[in-house]
């Protein structure tokens, strides 16, 4: 259901995409790694899987799975970033469903339409604490999360969030999820501080 009215957070990333920022196509490296590695051999054809990606801004990550037959679901707070990702699927003929909303209000998968709905569910790059019992129930049975966002070593580069609320501790991400089973977690601090978790349902 699109939002109405302003508000803050809808306009600061629509700031920023008419900025040209946070609008890449190109899909995080630790995505590919996570689908080779994982969601190709456990979840197997596309077909009828079908993905929600999380705070997905313009979609580069869902368009990616879109063209390799997923139907896929493009939740995000900026409007302009869904239609930006609204008008690249319609250049690619690919068929997305997008979901203009407030993740911050999102209380319950229920709610939010989302209910043991998804085969994958994706999170790059935000960090909402009460909603990871939420990315849980999105899940089906045998479903799988990958989540990649920054850690408070982010700090040391001077770039990205600053914010306690938006980075986690180090080791946070590792149980954050525990009524999952965890097939993979990283934190590097490389060209960035991150934390890398791929688990299953």
């Amino acid at each position: 259901m699109p939002m109405t009215g302003a508000h803050p957070e809808r306009e600061r990333w629509n700031r920023r995409v008419s900025e040209a920022s946070h609008v890449s196509e190109v899909p995080d490296s630790f995505f590919i790694e996570a689908y080779q590695d994982y969601v190709d051999p456990l979840l197997g054809e596309a077909g009828k899987l079908m993905a929600l990606d999380v705070a997905s801004g313009a979609g580069r990550h869902g368009l990616w799975l879109a063209e390799r037959a997923w139907h896929v679901t493009l939740a995000d707070i900026s409007d302009e970033a869904l239609e930006l990702a609204r008008r690249r699927a319609a250049g690619r003929n690919l068929a997305v469903e997008f979901q203009e909303c407030d993740l911050t209000t999102v209380h319950s998968a229920h709610d939010a339409g989302w209910a043991s709905r998804f085969d994958l569910v994706l999170v790059f790059f935000y960090l909402q604490r009460d909603l990871f019992p939420v990315l849980v129930d999105a899940l089906k049975p045998g479903g799988l999360l990958i989540y990649r966002t920054y850690t408070t070593l982010q700090r040391k580069f001077g770039t990205g969030p600053s914010n306690p609320a938006h980075l986690l501790e180090p080791g946070e991400l590792r149980g954050a999820f525990p009524t999952l089973t965890q097939l993979f977690y990283r934190e590097t601090v490389r060209d960035r501080g991150v934390a890398e978790l791929v688990a299953r349902k």
